[in-house]
């Protein structure tokens, strides 16, 4: 989609788009597959995303579902999960000021929620980080 509206804004026209973006896919430079996989990756690695966000972001520019679901089975579950526990303690840590419980949970919960977390996800590592925030106070 992007490859194509780039075409255009360089003045090609339509049936040189489609001759352009054909050839482009014939040689294996233009991959939809490829694109959401790495997209995915990055959006991960160095934004971190949820699963969610980057989902909705791959839709938002027009990736099949197949692409989507592929590219998100590439992300480790495993480093998914430490991502997610790091950045609820830091937004916890962020939130230490704040005098009423509710508030601090729901500020934290939006965040990870606005990240693009799971909501169950979310659930069970803010209940840990306020377990283990009990345990260190007694």
């Amino acid at each position: 989609m992007e490859v194509r509206d780039k075409l255009y804004e360089l003045g090609c026209k339509k049936s040189e788009v489609e001759e352009y973006i054909a050839e482009l896919i014939s040689l294996g430079i233009l991959n939809e597959q490829r694109y959401a996989c790495a997209y995915a990756r990055g959006r991960f690695k160095m934004k971190h995303w949820g699963l969610d966000k980057i989902k909705q972001h791959l839709r938002l520019k027009k990736i099949s579902e197949y692409c989507i679901k592929k590219s998100l089975e590439e992300i480790d579950a495993e480093e998914y999960g430490k991502v997610l526990k790091m950045l609820a303690e830091k937004k916890w840590k962020e939130l230490k000021g704040e005098k009423k419980s509710m508030s601090k949970k729901a500020k934290a919960y939006r965040y990870l929620l606005q990240k693009g977390f799971e909501y169950y996800l979310i659930e069970e590592i803010i209940k840990e980080i306020i377990i283990n925030e009990k345990a260190e106070t007694l």
